[in-house]
C-alpha cells in the first residue's frame, strides 16, 4: 500500500491524527527532504527514508515505488494539503507507481492564515502559483476574483513570482494599489507579518511566505463612513 499524506504547514501541532499514524505505521516515509524533516520523530527506527529535491525527485520516486510494488507499506509525505499546491506531485508519485493511490489530506498554510487573519472562506479566493508551467490562466483569475470584491489568499512562486511580483502584476492589470495586503511567513512558528497595500509591496521575502488580499471595504480603506 502507498497514501499520500498531507503533512500540515510546517509544525507537527498541525498534523492530523490519522495523518500521523499513516506515517508511524510506514515501511518506507518518502518526500522532499524538508519536508520529511519535519515528520522524522513519528518515523519508525527501522523504516525506510528517502529524501529527494526537486531534480532527482523522479528518481528517488521509482525507489518508492519499486518498495510499494515489492509489498512495502509506504507513505509519501506531502508540505500542508496535498490537493492546495501538491497536485503535480501526486501525479508524478502515480506515474511512477502505475496506478492511483490513496490520499490522506492535511491542513494548509491557506487554512492557518485564514484563522490568523479572521477571513472566511466563503468570501475568499484561493489562488496557489506554486506550481510548474503556465501561470497565466492563474494569474487571470485572481485579478477577477479582486475585481469581484472577494479577499484572496496566495502562495506564490519561488522565485519568479514572488510577493512584489504578484503586487505588481495586479496593478498593471488595474486592481488598485491602495488594495490592503499582508504577507506572512513561517506561520505555525513566528508572528512574520508585512502589512501595507500592492502599492508598497516592494521588499523581498522567503520561499515560505504567503500573501493575503483583502477586499476593499470601507473599514480597511478608512472610510467608515461612507455608504458603497
Amino acid at each position: 500500500m502507498i497514501t499520500c499524506v498531507g503533512a500540515g504547514p510546517g509544525h507537527l501541532d498541525f498534523l492530523t491524527r490519522g495523518g500521523a499514524q499513516r506515517i508511524a505505521d510506514a515501511d518506507v516515509v518518502a518526500g522532499f527532504t524538508y519536508v520529511v524533516d519535519l515528520v522524522r520523530p513519528l518515523i519508525r527506527p527501522d523504516a525506510t527514508v528517502i529524501t529527494m529535491g526537486y531534480r532527482d525527485q523522479t528518481e528517488k520516486l521509482e525507489e518508492t515505488a519499486a518498495l510499494h510494488h515489492a509489498g512495502k507499506s509506504c507513505a509519501v509525505v506531502f508540505m500542508g494539503d496535498i490537493h492546495f499546491s501538491g497536485f503535480q506531485f501526486l501525479e508524478r508519485v502515480e506515474k511512477a507507481c502505475g496506478h492511483r493511490v490513496e490520499t490522506f489530506p492535511g491542513i494548509s498554510s491557506a487554512q492557518v492564515l485564514a484563522s490568523r487573519t479572521r477571513v472566511c472562506f466563503d468570501e475568499t479566493t484561493f489562488v496557489t502559483f506554486h506550481r510548474r508551467g503556465d501561470l497565466t490562466p492563474f494569474k487571470t483569475h485572481l485579478v477577477h476574483a479582486l475585481q469581484d470584491g472577494r479577499n484572496a489568499i496566495v502562495i506564490p512562486r519561488p522565485w519568479d513570482f514572488m510577493p512584489k511580483d504578484v503586487a505588481a502584476y495586479l496593478i498593471a492589470h488595474r486592481i488598485r494599489p491602495e488594495q490592503p495586503v499582508e504577507v506572512w511567513e513561517h506561520l505555525t512558528s513566528v508572528d512574520a507579518q508585512w502589512t501595507g497595500t500592492l502599492g508598497n509591496l516592494t521588499a523581498d521575502f522567503s520561499d515560505i511566505s504567503i500573501m493575503l488580499i483583502r477586499t476593499m471595504t470601507p473599514f480597511a480603506t478608512g472610510l467608515e463612513g461612507e455608504q458603497f
